[in-house]
């Protein structure tokens, strides 16, 4: 749902995760502020999970959230930076894959199934949601 030029110069729209003041310049990705604060969309789920393709089946049938794929509006800064480029350590490669054999979601040969892997995207939604909720308790108690 893009909102056309007259529509955003009446509403202010708002990066959904640094909350920063979004613009549609024509400045995207260029290094200045304009540009550094572009609008941009991000789809929560990848549109490319359900999709079929010449060379790939879809990864899921239908949400596992049980949320249509929707998108959200975000600066370029928190979507090209942040939500593109999550930062995983060796250390934390090495735990996400200690996870995915304790729940036997680990492959030695891949199969024609996707079931596996689409497991695996879940596990990483978990662990994702279960660190976002832990470190929003500890704060929340910090702020008391």
């Amino acid at each position: 749902m893009r909102l056309g030029k007259e529509e955003r110069s009446n509403k202010v729209e708002k990066c959904a995760i640094c909350g920063c003041v979004v613009n549609h310049s024509g400045e995207y990705a260029k290094p200045t502020i304009k540009g550094r604060s572009h609008a941009t969309k991000h789809h929560y789920i990848a549109k490319r999970f359900f999709r079929h393709s010449t060379t790939n089946k879809p990864i899921f049938s239908t949400s596992p959230w049980k949320v249509q794929p929707d998108w959200g509006t975000f600066c370029y800064e928190c979507h090209e930076e942040l939500l593109h480029n999550p930062v995983f350590l060796p250390e934390d490669v090495k735990k996400f894959a200690e996870l995915v054999n304790l729940t036997n979601l680990n492959e030695r040969d891949k199969t024609a199934s996707k079931r596996k892997l689409s497991n695996r995207i879940v596990l990483l939604h978990e662990v994702i949601e279960t660190g976002i909720k832990s470190l929003l308790s500890k704060k929340r108690s910090l702020k008391l």
